[in-house]
Order: C-alpha cells, then structure tokens, then sequence
C-alpha cells in the first residue's frame, strides 16, 4: 500500500513505485475510473490498448489471419495492390 498527501491544489505525488509498476512517465495521462465505492487509477494508454484488443477480438481469424506468415503475406498483398494502383499508368 501506498500513501500520498494531496496539496492545497489537490495535486498528489504519484509514489515510484506505482509510477513504476503501471509505466508512468513525465507527460502520461492517467484515467481515473468509479467501480462503486471505489476509485481506479490506471495508465490511460493501457486502457485504451486493452479496449481495442476486446473490441478486435476475433477479427483476424475472420480475415483469415492466423500467424505471423499470414500478416506478413496480407503486408506484401497489401503493398502490391498499392504499387500496381499507383504506377499503373506510368509506363
């Protein structure tokens, strides 16, 4: 557990080892979220990581995308679609 002082500002020093464990760095933003009586801190880049993580959930296998071969076969698929779209006409 972890004690901190909140100043006359209500600004609060986040202890090192917190700033630590959630990878807080000068210029971070953190997320404060209410579950019931309860208040969380957390990194706010993570959050919004995890969130897109859930949210794609399952849709690689839809694609078809099922290893590392796969995403690197749809770049190359990807970059000669683009290539071909780009320089079509410049013979």
């Amino acid at each position: 557990m972890e004690l901190a002082r909140i100043t006359s500002k209500g600004q609060i020093t986040i202890p090192i080892g917190i700033r630590k464990k959630l990878n807080l760095k000068e210029g971070d933003k953190v997320i404060f979220i209410e579950e019931g009586d309860k208040i969380v801190f957390a990194n706010s880049s993570m959050i919004a990581l995890k969130e897109i993580q859930e949210g794609m959930q399952g849709v690689a296998e839809k694609q078809g995308i099922y290893s590392e071969d796969d995403v690197n076969n749809l770049v190359k698929d990807i970059r000669k679609e683009i290539w071909e779209k780009k320089y079509e006409n410049h013979d």
